[in-house]
């Protein structure tokens, strides 16, 4: 799971959706990227706790099911801020890095204004459409096909297979928004 900047842009972003307890949280997080790093209550509780002192989140009390009372987060409007600013102005690293570029898009929605989402998109497309590699020679990207390892080779393969889909894809959203069609997912304002 991710950690740190992008941990907080995800509690944020799910509770933007609506409130929710800790082990409800835990569980759309793992939902989200736990196939890669599942979280830990030792990173979830007290990244909450940091939210909380912050003010970007509050905690009560409402019934559970049974006789135990349960602790529900909720977002508050420094919260809705913080997340609405992290989603307009992400950081190089949440455009360069697919799992928080993941993250990022998951919310991108909540952004009300197109523009803003659109400044996102381009910026990850640009990014994209800049050469580059896992490997290098001479400090110039090795292409797939002059890759003699047969691991190293898939890597590059797969890697030109989803950039050419995530490519395609970011390029589509760009292109119907500027033809006046809103971009699939967004929110229509």
């Amino acid at each position: 799971m991710a950690t740190g900047g992008d941990l907080t842009l995800t509690i944020l972003g799910f509770l933007h959706e609506r409130p929710m307890h800790g082990y409800e949280l835990k569980a759309r997080l793992n939902a989200l990227t736990g196939h890669l790093r599942p979280l830990s209550d030792g990173a979830l509780y007290p990244a909450i706790s940091r939210l909380e002192a912050k003010g970007l989140l509050e905690r009560h009390e409402e019934p559970g099911a049974a006789a135990a009372r349960r602790l529900v987060l909720t977002l508050t409007e420094a919260g809705r801020g913080e997340l609405l600013r992290r989603l307009r102005e992400p950081s190089d690293i949440e455009i360069s890095d697919q799992t928080r570029f993941f993250a990022l898009l998951t919310f991108l929605s909540a952004l009300p204004d197109p523009a803003d989402r659109l400044r996102v998109l381009r910026r990850r497309l640009d990014f994209l459409e800049t050469p580059a590699s896992f490997f290098y020679d001479d400090g110039r990207p090795v292409r797939a096909e002059e890759e003699q390892d047969p691991y190293r080779r898939g890597i590059l393969l797969i890697a030109r297979a989803t950039g050419t889909a995530e490519r395609a894809w970011l390029r589509q959203e760009l292109a119907g928004h500027s033809a006046g069609r809103p971009a699939s997912g967004a929110a229509s304002t």
